[in-house]
């Protein structure tokens, strides 16, 4: 299955697109220790390290490990100069996402229209140079203190950025278990939906993809609202999320609460072997929410899914949950919080023409989200 297919591509003109997106370029993460997390992340998740920077290249200010798992590229910080802003971040949300970078054929343009339509520019358009060609890159603001960084690499051949030197794990891995990035989560304040939905209508050309409220996406106890946009291709999707009115703190409330504000909440990781996937990071101890057995002995859920590619009983015994649209099916599992704080975790997904995102399981997730949150005493 290629990557195309893992993420639901759909067909797109981008000449008349004020704010063309090719795709990701890197998620970048602010965390406690990106030494160990690195490490973490290529002998659990099996990511390849490809690129460093360091006091030993001549960044003073931090460490930063660049590793990949098939398109996916993650960039792990962490402050070495004790004035460094990155240990100011950690402090205020933990381990979290500080930037999610785009890669877009012109920058220039891309900010010229961001602008007009009144989005905070962090960074002009500048390039970077070095032995192995030129990046122009540029930055604006989303919501809390999250960036996108946009990312011109057509004239670069080095490992990620000038800065950056080559750099490969000196120690035999696991496999990776992931291909892919489908969709990155960001949890807002309540009232402030429809805001960034705007914006990235507005500013960044996207178009809305699908809208979840109501009884759709609550429980007996707490609710949200998620509207997702996507850039022009589908290649780039953004479900945003704010909490609604419930009889207690919705998981919403809970991430806004401990990550001190607006960010993202979960990226979803395409995989072409879900199975495989949960066993292979089980093994290695990661930790995933329990779905009841009631949820695949459900009569309606049956009639509904119909034939998937594995047998309910292989779906059941690891805790996969299933839903079926008009254009096909597909199969996703959510991790716990990754870190200390209960905040960003992740999703796995495996799409099989399916270009939702699992409505038939929201209950069924935030139930299981709902048992957590009572084991934090956060409910």
């Amino acid at each position: 299955m290629s990557i195309d297919e893992l993420v639901g591509l759909v067909e797109y003109d981008a000449k008349n697109d004020p704010f063309p997106v090719q795709g990701w370029d890197a998620v970048v993460w602010s965390v406690g220790n990106a030494t160990q997390t690195a490490l973490f992340y290529q002998h659990v998740f099996g990511m390849e390290l490809v690129a460093y920077s360091g006091p030993e290249t001549g960044n003073r200010d931090h460490h930063a490990y660049v590793l990949r798992s098939g398109g996916v590229r993650f960039v792990f910080k962490g402050g070495v100069d004790p004035a460094s802003a990155l240990l100011d971040h950690h402090r205020r949300h933990g381990d979290g996402i500080v930037d999610i970078a785009l890669e877009v054929p012109d920058v220039d343009r891309c900010v010229e229209h961001a602008r007009a339509e009144g989005a905070t520019v962090l960074e002009e358009p500048h390039d970077v140079s070095d032995e192995h060609g030129t990046v122009r890159i540029a930055a604006i603001a989303t919501y809390g203190e999250t960036r996108h960084t946009l990312v011109d690499r057509s004239r670069y051949r080095g490992p990620y950025l000038p800065g950056y030197v080559a750099r490969t794990t000196g120690h035999p891995t696991p496999k990776r278990v992931f291909q892919a990035l489908d969709h990155v989560v960001g949890n807002v304040e309540l009232g402030r939906m429809d805001e960034w939905v705007d914006f990235y209508n507005r500013v960044m050309g996207f178009t809305n993809m699908a809208e979840f409220v109501g009884e759709d996406i609550a429980t007996e106890y707490s609710a949200l609202m998620s509207k997702v946009v996507a850039s022009g291709n589908h290649k780039v999707k953004f479900p945003l999320n704010e909490p609604a009115v419930g009889k207690k703190r919705s998981q919403i409330d809970e991430y806004l609460d401990y990550y001190g504000g607006p960010g993202a909440q979960h990226l979803a990781l395409a995989t072409n072997d879900i199975l495989r996937t949960v066993d292979a990071l089980r093994a290695r101890g990661v930790e995933f929410l329990a779905t009841p057995d009631s949820y695949y002995e459900d009569p309606e859920l049956r009639a509904r899914i119909g034939e998937v590619r594995v047998p309910i009983a292989e779906l059941q015994s690891r805790g996969i949950l299933v839903d079926r649209d008009e254009d096909g099916y597909l199969l996703q599992i959510f991790t716990k919080p990754l870190g200390d704080r209960p905040t960003v975790f992740f999703e796995f997904i495996e799409r099989h023409g399916s270009l939702g995102f699992g409505i038939g399981n929201f209950k069924a997730l935030f139930e299981a989200i709902e048992r957590e949150q009572a084991i934090r005493g956060n409910f």
